[in-house]
């Protein structure tokens, strides 16, 4: 490991250097960094890596789940929540027994067990693939969500299934009422064990004693807490992860200070940075070890490529019947039910059929696979799932990486009619929060604006009266005023975005943070 750390720090600095490059050129890094692992893998003298399964399951998983956790919106969550969940669920297990029966039919040797595992290591698409591209190019708010949601929740789905799969083939049987029980138990006690950690993470941040780096180091604890509690007792830990981020996202600023998550979000964006440039880096790198391992197993190069396009092609064309299915059922339910979108139209779905890219729980899942079965026997197959599921991360990205900024150009994506355009939606939340603080000082402080001359000010502001800000000296008076101004305005805008589920809740978190920076401010002045 010590004799390897100048090549590990060098690895850090690529990512870097790739990131810019990828910037520049305007490409998803995700695709860029997978590229460049596998070139840097042909270099003779760089150390083979043998990536641990653990390493990604535990180091890499649970804080990339609980970073986008924290940052998905519970609102549109909710709203979208009939199509989320059922292309987190359904589709999911669509393509996987898809995968299965396409496996088992046309390559030699597979079982519908190893079907049914191969399906669920290459079932869900890549939550950061998706996000990195769409960076970009501007997509409907409505899409975006649905995408970050749908994300959030495959991985478990896929998981569940890789799971009971591996048992099938390892025992030779599959009892499907125990597989259904067992099923409630890993999402119930996966949503139920992040749930109850969450809290007690919450007192522990609102009662002890904590300043601004405990409540840092809280926040990072906390996902591998959630995620090893809940496999310990044999439920999903991604869920767990999931819900308990969830949970405390929607409670940040009612036990944490301003301090607090000015400084953790930094912490929390340059750690994600890492991370994620690590796990696409190392998916090119691990290619000459998948490849050694298909040698010994006696199957030519070629042959394997051709299962892995064909198992690519399966999965992009399952994605797409779903979209549409999922059109043809939303028409069908608008009948009897209310739904979120009742003319859904073929853009949307066109967008989501192509939206597949696959990443780094399809690696993670794969690497997992034991070398041995209990009796000892070579598990069946194993290097070429593996190679296989590095074909379909590979074809994936390359293809629809590349191709799908073009392709959403190519469609002109419109924002539905309900939605205002951010400067419109942002404008209105301004000028709504300024007219509620002016109204609070005017009534509660009004015998103190002539006194301290800087409420003057902060009311001339608000009224549109004065343009530039000064900087000035407050007294400890008018700072107390100031903050409970800012405390108003920051409860205003939470219950605002509770009472109003079409409002974009990125904007309200916009708004937040200048607040938090605006309290922040207060204490150097």
């Amino acid at each position: 490991m010590i004799e390897n750390f100048p090549f590990y720090l060098s690895l850090i600095v690529a990512i870097v250097l790739i990131i810019m490059l990828a910037n520049k050129l305007k490409i998803a890094y995700p695709v860029l960094l997978v590229v460049a692992g596998l070139l840097i893998s042909f270099i003779p003298g760089v150390p083979v890596l043998h990536i641990d399964p653990e390493l990604i399951f535990i180091i890499f998983l649970p804080p990339l789940l609980y970073e986008a956790a924290w940052n998905i919106s519970w609102k549109e969550l909710w709203r979208w929540r009939r199509i989320i969940g059922s292309f987190a669920f359904v589709v999911v297990f669509l393509t996987a027994m898809s995968v299965a029966f396409v496996a088992n039919h046309f390559i030699p040797g597979f079982s519908l067990a190893l079907g049914f595992l191969l399906g669920g290591i290459v079932s869900p698409p890549d939550a950061v693939s998706a996000g990195a591209i769409l960076k970009f190019v501007p997509v409907p708010k409505r899409m975006s969500s649905i995408l970050e949601g749908e994300s959030l929740l495959n991985d478990a789905s896929s998981l569940i299934i890789f799971r009971f799969a591996l048992i099938a083939v390892a025992t030779g049987q599959f009892i499907w009422y125990q597989a259904a029980l067992s099923f409630v138990w890993m999402v119930a006690g996966g949503i139920v064990v992040g749930l109850l950690i969450a809290w007690v993470f919450m007192k522990a941040h609102k009662y002890l004693p904590t300043d601004t780096n405990m409540d840092i180091i809280l926040t990072i604890v906390a996902p591998y807490i959630m995620y090893m509690a809940a496999e310990e007792v044999h439920s999903s830990g991604v869920l767990a992860v999931v819900s308990g981020g969830l949970y405390l996202a929607n409670r940040q600023h009612y036990f944490l200070s301003s301090t607090s998550r000015l400084r953790g979000f930094n912490v929390w964006e340059s750690l994600v940075f890492v991370l994620n440039g690590l796990v696409f880096l190392l998916i090119g790198l691990d290619l000459p070890e998948i490849e050694q391992g298909l040698k010994q197993e006696g199957i030519s190069f070629t042959s394997a490529i051709g299962y892995g396009l064909l198992v690519a092609a399966v999965l992009v064309a399952v994605r797409f019947l779903s979209a549409f299915g999922a059109v043809l059922v939303t028409l069908i339910m608008r009948n009897f039910i209310n739904v979120a979108e009742r003319n859904p139209g073929t853009k949307g779905p066109l967008l989501m059929g192509w939206t597949g890219m696959r990443g780094v729980v399809s690696l993670a899942a794969a690497l997992s696979i034991p070398l041995q079965m209990s009796n000892g026997v070579s598990f069946p197959h194993r290097h070429l799932i593996l190679f296989i599921t590095f074909i379909v991360i590979l074809t994936t990205l390359l293809l629809q990486g590349l191709t799908l900024p073009v392709f959403i150009r190519k469609l002109k994506l419109g924002e539905k009619g309900h939605y205002l355009t951010e400067e419109e939606t942002d404008r209105l939340i301004r000028k709504e929060m300024a007219e509620h603080a002016l109204k609070h000082l005017n009534k509660n402080y009004s015998g103190l604006m002539e006194e301290h001359p800087i409420l003057q000010q902060l009311a001339g502001k608000w009224e549109g009266k004065i343009s530039e800000e000064r900087e000035l000296v407050l007294s400890e008076k008018s700072k107390a005023v100031y903050l409970d101004l800012l405390n108003l305005q920051r409860k205003w805008l939470l219950q605002k975005n509770q009472k109003e589920l079409l409002l974009d809740e990125d904007i309200i978190r916009r708004h937040l943070r200048i607040i938090d920076i605006e309290e922040e401010k207060l204490r150097y002045m």
